[in-house]
């Protein structure tokens, strides 16, 4: 059945960031069509609430305290995961942030901080994540860039440089772990109504609703994007409907980059 292709039953997704905005929403999507989800993020409180209201939905889920950018967290995580789980099927890495700012007016703390997360998390937990879906029967990693991963974009110069790394990355992930039958694609989004839109909104202090008919304006489908939006993107790069996808990045942006 065609329908077929979409499910994920049975198999073990791994979200960071997941406490919200984009991660939340594909947390939640990938439940819905049959997945164990993990979802990992820093903020406790968030995460273990946007776990339980997935349980209370029926769905399969467990929140674990991440900070990607630790060796010692990602390792601890990934030690539970195949303990309890045995597998991974799916990893989603989706934990980002953004400093809106020329490199001129970055701290180097700031740009250390956006490396970290944006770029560096990726590294660290798909390092401890793919010996255990290679163990198993392979997988799908899908990393989060962005549309200015691809193009430059104004006062985000340390953004940039993370997503544009992590859009390589993907396509060096692709061929070195393709023969474990792990794909790895790159999801770039467009401005996306998300808590991290609505902070660059203040980081640039511009009036919120004003920075957000900005975002839409103009694109060709004249709105900004939803995480359901993204999720969507991310559940077909996650299933079967993407057997032969690997090493790509697919823009999801409502035709910005066009």
């Amino acid at each position: 059945m065609a329908l077929d292709y979409f499910q994920l039953k049975d198999k073990v997704s791994v979200v960071t960031g997941a406490a919200s905005g984009i991660g939340y929403a594909t947390a939640e999507l990938l439940a819905e069509v049959g997945a164990t989800v993990i979802l990992l993020d820093i903020n406790e409180e968030n995460g273990a609430q946007a776990a339980q209201y997935l349980r209370e939905k029926d769905f399969k889920a467990e929140f674990l305290k991440c900070d990607v950018t630790s060796k010692a967290d990602c390792e601890r995580v990934s030690q539970h995961i195949e303990k309890t789980y045995k597998h991974v099927d799916v990893l989603f890495n989706n934990a980002g942030i953004i400093r809106r700012k020329t490199v001129v007016e970055l701290e180097e703390a700031e740009w250390d901080s956006v490396i970290d997360v944006s770029l560096k998390g990726v590294y660290l937990l798909s390092k401890y994540l793919i010996p255990i879906m290679s163990s198993e029967r392979g997988g799908s990693i899908i990393n989060t860039g962005s549309g200015w991963g691809l193009k430059g974009g104004d006062k985000a110069a340390a953004y940039c440089a993370a997503k544009a790394g992590v859009v390589n990355l993907t396509k060096a992930m692709a061929i070195d772990h393709g023969p474990q039958n792990i794909r790895v694609n790159c999801i770039c989004p467009g401005d996306t109504d998300t808590p991290l839109l609505r902070d660059e909104a203040k980081q640039l202090e511009v009036e919120e609703g004003a920075f957000l008919k900005g975002s839409a304006t103009d694109r060709p489908l004249a709105r900004i994007g939803t995480p359901r939006d993204i999720a969507k993107g991310v559940l077909f790069l996650a299933c079967d409907l993407s057997a032969w996808v690997t090493g790509t990045e697919l823009v999801v942006d409502g035709g910005g980059l066009a």
